[in-house]
């Protein structure tokens, strides 16, 4: 599922993060594609690949595996039996629960993604030196500079956005999935429904968020050229420097990604799951 996410979303999460940190360097969507292959290449939208390969692999495989858990501590909360189907808006606090755990392995590798991705544009604008755009140098980097918790910068933020982030996200989910299930069983549901479903959940978290995840990319990747304030300090200093407005750069960008990556998850989690539950079966 995180693999499928990555592969279909990649360039337009790198456009987000671009637009995110230096607003002023990119008029929109296009202009952003249109600079990124004029300067960098193809490759360019697909800058910091690995670690977000690393890092969704690692976020989904904690937050389903997680996901099943708390939907069990759901259950004893709400007093019902280990098989009983939980209602559209239980399943949005089991995700929201789980987001907790899958963010402490998202963030260090996350980090490292938006760094490398806002490379071209730190050496552009004088903020770094030129040669350190691998995943290793990066790596190296944090590791010498703030030493193995610095692979937690922004990891405030990342939860801020990541718990009830998720509520919408599993909620949006659920609740599409009884839509177009119109009374059968959910898992009778084929791959258009699944993948506008999973779409869907995935819009209903970025519109949610977004302005928290502009400032964790924010303290992500300006982190490099120097210490950064935190959480409240820097959304306070692009609020009064450059607008509300600012904390939306991105917006489109993101909402595209959001869609296809997260019906691709979400159609790739299903249909995987089904294939391995077979196989215990078997």
């Amino acid at each position: 599922g995180g693999t499928a996410c990555v592969v279909t979303g990649q360039p337009f999460d790198t456009a987000k993060v671009k637009m995110q940190t230096f607003p002023d360097m990119y008029k929109g969507l296009v202009d952003c594609f249109v600079k990124t292959y004029k300067q960098v290449g193809f490759r360019g939208f697909y800058q910091g690949t690995t670690p977000a390969l690393v890092a969704n692999i690692a976020e989904n495989s904690v937050l389903f595996m997680c996901y099943g858990f708390c939907q069990q501590i759901v259950r004893r909360i709400a007093g019902v039996d280990r098989k009983t189907k939980l209602s559209d808006l239980q399943n949005a606090a089991a995700g929201s629960f789980a987001s907790a755990f899958a963010a402490l392995v998202l963030c260090p590798t996350e980090l490292v993604k938006c760094r490398l991705q806002a490379m071209h544009e730190m050496q552009l604008s004088g903020k770094v030196v030129q040669g350190h755009n691998t995943v290793w140098s990066v790596v190296k980097g944090v590791i010498q500079k703030d030493g193995p918790l610095g692979f937690y910068r922004g990891l405030s933020s990342t939860l801020l956005r990541e718990i009830p982030g998720y509520f919408f996200f599993f909620g949006g989910y659920e609740l599409s999935r009884t839509f177009f299930a119109s009374g059968r069983s959910k898992d009778e549901l084929g791959p258009i429904p699944l993948l506008l479903s999973g779409g869907f959940g995935g819009s209903c978290l970025w519109i949610a968020v977004y302005p928290v995840d502009c400032v964790k990319s924010r303290i992500q990747v300006l982190s490099m050229a120097g210490k950064q304030t935190g959480f409240m300090g820097t959304f306070v200093t692009v609020v009064r420097t450059e607008g509300v407005l600012a904390l939306y750069s991105g917006l489109k960008p993101t909402m595209i990604r959001a869609f296809l990556a997260n019906g691709a998850l979400f159609l790739a989690y299903e249909y995987s799951r089904k294939l391995m539950m077979k196989q215990v079966d078997s």
